[in-house]
């Protein structure tokens, strides 16, 4: 694998903005692998190791896809623990703060639902969260049901959870 630069990956200039503010100057070669594919569309699953930046591999285009005016779910980020659900979390409002209208919201086990649904009836697009917590929001109907763009998965938690999986589909 190779390195590019992040401008060479074809993102908007407000996602650039944003890279170039967190002082990322090269993309990583897992960045650079996954970062067209997955905005082409395709199905991505990447291994790395740790710190090696799949959070932004996944992410940026996580960021890119969402239609700011569409004011409804649109990504879903499952994290196997409530600790890697809100340093995604973190790493998506660091990479979204220049594309405007753009929310995410985390979603865990151990936090307050009437949170979480008010950040979801506000239009949260980017939900990052548990699989369990995920669930118990589908099966309430509290606003994570149809999600036109994607669901990713850091360290395999989409493997976890074949119970979002079912229902997303």
């Amino acid at each position: 694998m190779t390195s590019k630069l992040f401008s060479e990956l074809g993102l908007s200039p407000a996602l650039l903005k944003a890279i170039d503010r967190l002082g990322y100057e090269k993309a990583a070669p897992i960045q650079s692998e996954a970062i067209p594919l997955i905005m082409s569309g395709s199905d991505v699953v990447g291994q790395s190791q740790t710190g090696s930046g799949k959070t932004a591999a996944f992410g940026i285009p996580a960021v890119e896809s969402v239609d700011p005016h569409l004011r409804a779910v649109q990504v879903i980020i499952l994290c196997p623990t409530r600790e890697l659900a809100v340093q995604v979390a973190e790493e998506i409002f660091k990479l979204s703060i220049f594309k405007s209208g753009v929310q995410a919201v985390p979603i865990y086990g151990g936090q307050s639902y009437d949170r979480q649904i008010r950040a979801l009836k506000q239009g949260a697009q980017i939900v990052v969260g548990t699989p369990g917590r995920i669930l118990d929001h589908i099966d309430r109907g509290t606003g994570i049901g149809a999600f036109p763009e994607g669901i990713f998965g850091p360290d395999q938690s989409w493997r976890d959870a074949p119970g979002v999986m079912d229902q997303a589909n």
